[in-house]
């Protein structure tokens, strides 16, 4: 089952070419949301304005190879490390999701458009690293579902109280979960279970990539945008931000 690419043995209900078609659709499905997204909000007027005023308040010049430094740390820190939470729990979890969901998707795309058919044998590698992401992914979302959110850890309120804020968080766990259980379903050979399984796992993809414009997808693409610009604005100075206190312990 680990070891097997299971988008090899799909060929027996859909083509490779309509497997691929979705793949890209659901790439054009997320860059419309993010687009939609920062037109609905005004995120790049917004961002712009922000941008101008920074640079005009900067008092420090900085050069190529400075800001090419500055995008290098912003990748190593906020990134790679998630070092914008201060929850440690919060943070691992998010690591989790992080590193298994860009696992998971490059393990994908790699298995649908490299090893589409049983015809082309897939590296072993590949089905143990698309299990490997999607588990952690698992791990990290199931923990942040049923214990770190916001609402459910500080507001006490049920856990199945559902916001739309947790739009993103369901349709991921709910895909995922089922791309695992299709995966074991159709290694039996039950045929209906796995039409019932593929459908499901389907039916939540698409609605994870398709509600992008009203999920929290998108902050992935802002947030390290707004990392490097916060370092830019503490090395140019025009940071609005107060300087850290100094305490006697830090001296």
């Amino acid at each position: 089952m680990f070891t097997t690419n299971p988008f090899a043995e799909l060929g027996v209900f859909l083509s490779p070419l309509s497997m691929q078609v979705y793949i890209v659709l659901v790439i054009i499905a997320v860059a419309a949301g993010t687009l939609f997204d920062m037109l609905h909000k005004s995120s790049a007027k917004f961002y712009a304005m922000y941008l101008e005023r920074s640079e005009a308040a900067a008092t420090r010049p900085l050069t190529g190879g400075d800001k090419a430094s500055i995008a290098v740390k912003t990748l190593a820190v906020e990134i790679a490390t998630s070092a914008e939470f201060c929850n440690p729990q919060r943070r691992v979890s998010h690591l989790f999701m992080f590193y298994g969901f860009i696992l998971y998707c490059t393990t994908t795309i790699a298995m649908v458009f490299g090893y589409p058919t049983t015809a082309t044998p897939t590296p072993v590698v590949l089905p143990i690293l698309w299990n490997l992401g999607a588990i952690m992914v698992l791990i990290g979302g199931y923990w942040f579902f049923f214990f770190l959110r916001v609402n459910v850890a500080k507001d006490g309120q049920p856990v199945f109280h559902l916001v739309r804020a947790d739009l993103f968080i369901v349709t991921l766990l709910a895909s995922v979960t089922f791309a695992l259980i299709w995966e074991f379903v159709q290694s039996t050979g039950n045929l209906m279970a796995t039409k019932i399984a593929l459908g499901l796992y389907l039916l939540f993809t698409t609605a994870l990539f398709g509600s992008v414009a009203w999920s929290k997808l998108p902050h992935m693409f802002y947030k390290p945008v707004m990392a490097y610009r916060r370092r830019v604005e503490e090395a140019d100075g025009s940071s609005s931000l107060p300087s850290p206190a100094i305490t006697n312990e830090g001296r």
